[in-house]
Protein backbone atom coordinates (compact mmCIF):
# COMPACT_ATOMS: atom_id res chain seq x y z
CA UNK A 1 0.00 0.00 0.00
CA UNK A 2 1.20 3.19 -1.00
CA UNK A 3 2.22 6.02 1.88
CA UNK A 4 -0.77 8.32 0.54
CA UNK A 5 -3.56 5.55 -0.11
CA UNK A 6 -6.80 7.04 0.67
CA UNK A 7 -8.72 5.27 3.76
CA UNK A 8 -12.22 5.54 5.18
CA UNK A 9 -13.70 4.48 8.66
CA UNK A 10 -17.43 3.62 8.04
CA UNK A 11 -19.54 3.17 11.20
CA UNK A 12 -21.97 0.46 11.90
CA UNK A 13 -23.84 0.58 15.12
CA UNK A 14 -20.54 2.98 16.52
CA UNK A 15 -18.37 0.45 15.40
CA UNK A 16 -15.41 0.93 13.01
CA UNK A 17 -14.80 -0.64 9.34
CA UNK A 18 -11.78 0.41 8.12
CA UNK A 19 -11.21 0.78 4.19
CA UNK A 20 -8.51 1.18 1.68
CA UNK A 21 -8.84 2.82 -1.87
CA UNK A 22 -6.96 0.76 -4.50
CA UNK A 23 -6.16 3.03 -7.38
CA UNK A 24 -5.12 0.55 -9.99
CA UNK A 25 -8.14 -1.62 -9.71
CA UNK A 26 -10.49 1.77 -8.56
CA UNK A 27 -12.22 0.08 -5.88
CA UNK A 28 -12.66 0.13 -2.04
CA UNK A 29 -10.81 -3.25 -0.15
CA UNK A 30 -12.51 -3.38 3.57
CA UNK A 31 -10.99 -4.97 6.15
CA UNK A 32 -12.12 -8.77 7.13
CA UNK A 33 -11.26 -8.54 10.98
CA UNK A 34 -13.41 -5.22 11.30
CA UNK A 35 -16.71 -6.81 10.09
CA UNK A 36 -15.86 -9.93 11.96
CA UNK A 37 -15.75 -8.20 15.07
CA UNK A 38 -18.48 -5.90 14.19
CA UNK A 39 -20.99 -9.40 13.50
CA UNK A 40 -19.68 -11.32 16.78
CA UNK A 41 -19.52 -8.41 18.98
CA UNK A 42 -16.03 -8.83 20.14
CA UNK A 43 -14.20 -5.85 20.94
CA UNK A 44 -11.02 -8.22 21.97
CA UNK A 45 -8.47 -8.14 18.98
CA UNK A 46 -6.81 -11.57 19.50
CA UNK A 47 -10.53 -13.39 20.31
CA UNK A 48 -11.53 -11.48 16.48
CA UNK A 49 -8.13 -13.17 14.86
CA UNK A 50 -8.81 -16.12 16.26
CA UNK A 51 -12.25 -16.18 15.08
CA UNK A 52 -11.54 -15.33 11.61
CA UNK A 53 -8.38 -17.87 11.80
CA UNK A 54 -11.15 -20.39 12.15
CA UNK A 55 -13.82 -19.18 9.83
CA UNK A 56 -10.91 -18.94 7.14
CA UNK A 57 -10.17 -22.66 7.60
CA UNK A 58 -13.33 -23.27 7.58
CA UNK A 59 -13.78 -21.34 4.48
CA UNK A 60 -11.53 -22.90 2.33
CA UNK A 61 -12.92 -26.17 2.38
CA UNK A 62 -16.80 -24.98 1.51
CA UNK A 63 -15.91 -21.63 -0.30
CA UNK A 64 -12.41 -21.35 -1.64
CA UNK A 65 -13.25 -18.68 -4.06
CA UNK A 66 -14.36 -16.44 -1.27
CA UNK A 67 -10.74 -17.22 0.91
CA UNK A 68 -8.78 -16.57 -2.30
CA UNK A 69 -10.68 -13.27 -2.97
CA UNK A 70 -8.86 -11.87 0.05
CA UNK A 71 -5.83 -9.48 -0.03
CA UNK A 72 -3.27 -8.43 2.21
CA UNK A 73 -2.87 -4.65 3.45
CA UNK A 74 -1.24 -2.84 5.81
CA UNK A 75 -3.60 -1.25 8.83
CA UNK A 76 -2.97 0.86 11.63
CA UNK A 77 -3.57 -1.10 14.51
CA UNK A 78 -4.46 0.14 18.26
CA UNK A 79 -0.70 0.24 19.06
CA UNK A 80 0.06 2.26 16.37
CA UNK A 81 1.94 -0.13 14.11
CA UNK A 82 1.01 -0.91 11.00
CA UNK A 83 0.54 -4.62 10.13
CA UNK A 84 -0.74 -6.57 7.21
CA UNK A 85 -4.68 -7.25 7.15
CA UNK A 86 -6.63 -9.27 5.65
CA UNK A 87 -8.97 -7.27 3.11
CA UNK A 88 -12.10 -7.81 0.59
CA UNK A 89 -14.16 -5.99 -1.70
CA UNK A 90 -17.69 -4.42 -2.09
CA UNK A 91 -18.59 -8.01 -3.17
CA UNK A 92 -16.70 -10.29 -1.34
CA UNK A 93 -17.75 -8.49 2.17
CA UNK A 94 -21.27 -9.14 1.00
CA UNK A 95 -20.18 -12.52 0.35
CA UNK A 96 -19.12 -12.82 3.54
CA UNK A 97 -21.56 -11.26 5.90
CA UNK A 98 -23.91 -14.23 4.22
CA UNK A 99 -21.63 -16.77 6.28
CA UNK A 100 -22.98 -14.95 9.85
CA UNK A 101 -27.03 -15.88 9.21
CA UNK A 102 -28.57 -13.91 11.93
CA UNK A 103 -30.21 -10.60 12.18
CA UNK A 104 -27.45 -8.27 12.52
CA UNK A 105 -25.58 -10.05 9.78
CA UNK A 106 -28.91 -9.07 7.31
CA UNK A 107 -28.94 -5.61 8.80
CA UNK A 108 -25.05 -4.86 8.70
CA UNK A 109 -25.03 -5.70 4.78
CA UNK A 110 -28.50 -3.95 4.14
CA UNK A 111 -26.21 -0.58 5.83
CA UNK A 112 -23.01 -1.52 3.88
CA UNK A 113 -25.07 -2.05 0.35
CA UNK A 114 -27.13 1.60 1.54
CA UNK A 115 -24.41 3.05 2.29
CA UNK A 116 -22.51 3.34 -0.95
CA UNK A 117 -25.16 4.18 -2.91
CA UNK A 118 -26.94 6.77 -1.10
CA UNK A 119 -27.51 10.44 -1.19
CA UNK A 120 -24.89 10.52 1.79
CA UNK A 121 -22.12 7.90 0.03
CA UNK A 122 -22.38 9.51 -3.22
CA UNK A 123 -21.57 12.68 -1.18
CA UNK A 124 -18.89 11.56 0.73
CA UNK A 125 -17.07 10.08 -1.67
CA UNK A 126 -17.61 13.29 -3.95
CA UNK A 127 -16.03 15.14 -0.65
CA UNK A 128 -12.91 13.09 -0.11
CA UNK A 129 -12.24 14.58 -3.91
CA UNK A 130 -12.03 17.89 -2.53
CA UNK A 131 -8.71 17.68 -0.97
CA UNK A 132 -7.26 16.84 -4.14
CA UNK A 133 -9.79 19.72 -6.84
CA UNK A 134 -8.06 22.67 -7.34
CA UNK A 135 -11.59 23.63 -6.42
CA UNK A 136 -10.44 24.17 -2.99
CA UNK A 137 -7.97 26.96 -2.97
CA UNK A 138 -11.03 29.14 -5.03
CA UNK A 139 -13.77 27.99 -1.51
CA UNK A 140 -13.99 31.58 -0.01
CA UNK A 141 -13.41 31.23 3.51
CA UNK A 142 -15.79 32.27 6.30
CA UNK A 143 -18.31 34.04 3.59
CA UNK A 144 -22.13 32.72 3.20
CA UNK A 145 -20.87 32.47 -0.67
CA UNK A 146 -18.21 29.92 0.84
CA UNK A 147 -20.27 28.06 2.41
CA UNK A 148 -22.65 27.78 -0.79
CA UNK A 149 -19.78 26.92 -2.62
CA UNK A 150 -18.84 23.71 -0.76
CA UNK A 151 -22.64 23.41 0.00
CA UNK A 152 -23.29 22.78 -4.18
CA UNK A 153 -19.59 20.52 -4.53
CA UNK A 154 -21.14 18.14 -1.95
CA UNK A 155 -24.55 17.65 -2.88
CA UNK A 156 -24.23 18.83 -6.73
CA UNK A 157 -26.54 16.35 -8.69
CA UNK A 158 -28.11 14.96 -5.71
CA UNK A 159 -30.21 17.46 -4.65
CA UNK A 160 -32.33 20.23 -6.80
CA UNK A 161 -31.49 22.83 -4.09
CA UNK A 162 -27.44 22.06 -3.83
CA UNK A 163 -25.93 25.50 -2.99
CA UNK A 164 -29.54 27.34 -2.57
CA UNK A 165 -30.33 28.74 0.43
CA UNK A 166 -33.43 27.73 1.89
CA UNK A 167 -36.86 29.42 1.54
CA UNK A 168 -39.05 27.41 3.93
CA UNK A 169 -38.42 27.04 7.68
CA UNK A 170 -37.06 24.00 9.31
CA UNK A 171 -36.26 22.49 12.68
CA UNK A 172 -35.14 19.91 14.34
CA UNK A 173 -35.73 18.00 17.95
CA UNK A 174 -37.93 21.20 18.58
CA UNK A 175 -35.67 23.95 17.85
CA UNK A 176 -36.47 26.30 15.39
CA UNK A 177 -33.29 27.50 13.00
CA UNK A 178 -33.55 30.84 12.00
CA UNK A 179 -36.83 32.23 10.34
CA UNK A 180 -36.27 32.02 6.22
CA UNK A 181 -38.18 35.27 6.16
CA UNK A 182 -35.22 37.04 7.61
CA UNK A 183 -32.50 34.43 6.56
CA UNK A 184 -30.78 36.56 4.18
CA UNK A 185 -29.77 39.22 6.73
CA UNK A 186 -28.93 37.01 9.67
CA UNK A 187 -26.55 35.25 6.99
CA UNK A 188 -24.97 39.16 6.10
CA UNK A 189 -24.48 39.70 9.77
CA UNK A 190 -22.92 36.74 10.60
CA UNK A 191 -20.71 37.16 7.41
CA UNK A 192 -18.77 40.13 9.32
CA UNK A 193 -18.64 38.66 12.71
CA UNK A 194 -14.56 38.22 13.64
CA UNK A 195 -12.72 35.48 13.08
CA UNK A 196 -9.29 36.01 14.71
CA UNK A 197 -9.39 33.80 17.64
CA UNK A 198 -10.70 30.56 18.03
CA UNK A 199 -13.51 31.94 20.24
CA UNK A 200 -14.20 34.42 17.74
CA UNK A 201 -14.28 31.40 15.08
CA UNK A 202 -16.07 29.20 17.21
CA UNK A 203 -18.79 31.61 17.80
CA UNK A 204 -19.21 32.22 14.22
CA UNK A 205 -19.53 28.63 13.75
CA UNK A 206 -22.38 28.37 16.19
CA UNK A 207 -24.45 31.04 14.25
CA UNK A 208 -24.02 29.75 10.92
CA UNK A 209 -25.42 26.19 12.93
CA UNK A 210 -27.98 28.25 14.14
CA UNK A 211 -29.12 29.82 10.52
CA UNK A 212 -29.19 26.33 9.01
CA UNK A 213 -29.06 27.82 5.63
CA UNK A 214 -29.76 24.57 3.49
CA UNK A 215 -32.89 22.34 3.50
CA UNK A 216 -30.30 19.45 4.20
CA UNK A 217 -26.26 18.58 4.53
CA UNK A 218 -25.78 22.10 6.84
CA UNK A 219 -23.41 19.85 9.42
CA UNK A 220 -21.23 18.23 7.10
CA UNK A 221 -20.82 21.43 5.15
CA UNK A 222 -20.20 23.60 7.99
CA UNK A 223 -17.78 21.65 9.23
CA UNK A 224 -16.15 22.14 6.44
CA UNK A 225 -16.13 25.74 5.88
CA UNK A 226 -14.92 26.10 9.92
CA UNK A 227 -11.71 23.97 9.13
CA UNK A 228 -11.16 26.19 6.26
CA UNK A 229 -12.10 29.39 8.50
CA UNK A 230 -9.45 27.28 11.37
CA UNK A 231 -6.51 26.88 8.58
CA UNK A 232 -6.50 30.90 7.57
CA UNK A 233 -6.77 32.23 10.69
CA UNK A 234 -5.10 30.39 13.44
CA UNK A 235 -3.30 27.65 10.97
CA UNK A 236 -5.01 24.77 12.55
CA UNK A 237 -7.58 22.65 12.08
CA UNK A 238 -10.05 20.10 14.15
CA UNK A 239 -9.07 16.30 14.16
CA UNK A 240 -12.45 15.00 14.27
CA UNK A 241 -11.58 11.82 15.24
CA UNK A 242 -11.03 13.30 19.00
CA UNK A 243 -14.30 13.89 19.36
CA UNK A 244 -16.96 11.18 20.62
CA UNK A 245 -20.22 11.89 18.31
CA UNK A 246 -22.50 12.28 21.60
CA UNK A 247 -20.73 14.65 23.23
CA UNK A 248 -20.07 16.81 19.93
CA UNK A 249 -24.00 16.54 19.49
CA UNK A 250 -24.84 17.27 23.08
CA UNK A 251 -22.33 20.07 22.74
CA UNK A 252 -23.89 21.42 19.20
CA UNK A 253 -27.70 21.33 21.19
CA UNK A 254 -26.41 23.46 24.17
CA UNK A 255 -24.46 25.69 21.78
CA UNK A 256 -26.99 28.33 21.26
CA UNK A 257 -27.09 29.52 24.88
CA UNK A 258 -23.75 27.76 26.04
CA UNK A 259 -21.18 27.17 24.03
CA UNK A 260 -18.43 26.60 26.65
CA UNK A 261 -18.46 22.77 26.16
CA UNK A 262 -18.07 22.89 21.85
CA UNK A 263 -15.42 25.09 22.66
CA UNK A 264 -13.64 22.96 24.72
CA UNK A 265 -13.75 20.33 22.59
CA UNK A 266 -12.60 21.31 19.77
CA UNK A 267 -9.52 23.68 21.30
CA UNK A 268 -8.93 19.94 22.63
CA UNK A 269 -8.88 18.35 19.38
CA UNK A 270 -6.82 20.68 17.39
CA UNK A 271 -3.78 20.16 14.81
CA UNK A 272 -1.32 21.64 13.10
CA UNK A 273 -1.92 19.28 10.21
CA UNK A 274 -3.34 21.54 8.46
CA UNK A 275 -2.13 19.94 5.19
CA UNK A 276 -2.33 16.69 5.97
CA UNK A 277 -4.25 14.20 3.39
CA UNK A 278 -5.07 11.26 6.17
CA UNK A 279 -6.07 14.13 8.39
CA UNK A 280 -8.76 15.74 5.78
CA UNK A 281 -10.15 12.40 4.46
CA UNK A 282 -10.70 11.14 8.02
CA UNK A 283 -12.63 14.58 9.34
CA UNK A 284 -14.72 13.92 6.60
CA UNK A 285 -15.40 10.24 7.64
CA UNK A 286 -16.83 11.44 11.31
CA UNK A 287 -18.51 14.53 9.82
CA UNK A 288 -20.48 12.19 8.19
CA UNK A 289 -21.00 9.59 10.64
CA UNK A 290 -22.21 12.39 13.33
CA UNK A 291 -24.90 12.56 10.79
CA UNK A 292 -25.73 8.85 11.12
CA UNK A 293 -29.31 8.32 12.25
CA UNK A 294 -28.67 6.93 16.03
Amino acid sequence: MKPNAKISIRFFDDRQVRAVWDEQAAKWWFSVLDMVAVLTDQAEYAKTRNYWKYLKAKLKKENPELVSATTQLKLTAADGKKYKSDMLDYSGIIALGKEFPSKKANRFIEWFTFSEESIDGKSKTKAYSLFESSFLESIEVGTTKGLQQIHAYLFGGLYNFAGQIRQKNISKDGFQFAVSQFLGETLRLIEVMPETTLEEIVNKYVEMNIAHPFMEGNGRSTRIWLDLILKKRIKQCVDWSKINKQDYMNAMKISPIESIMLKTLLENALTTQINDREMFLKGIDYSYYYEENE
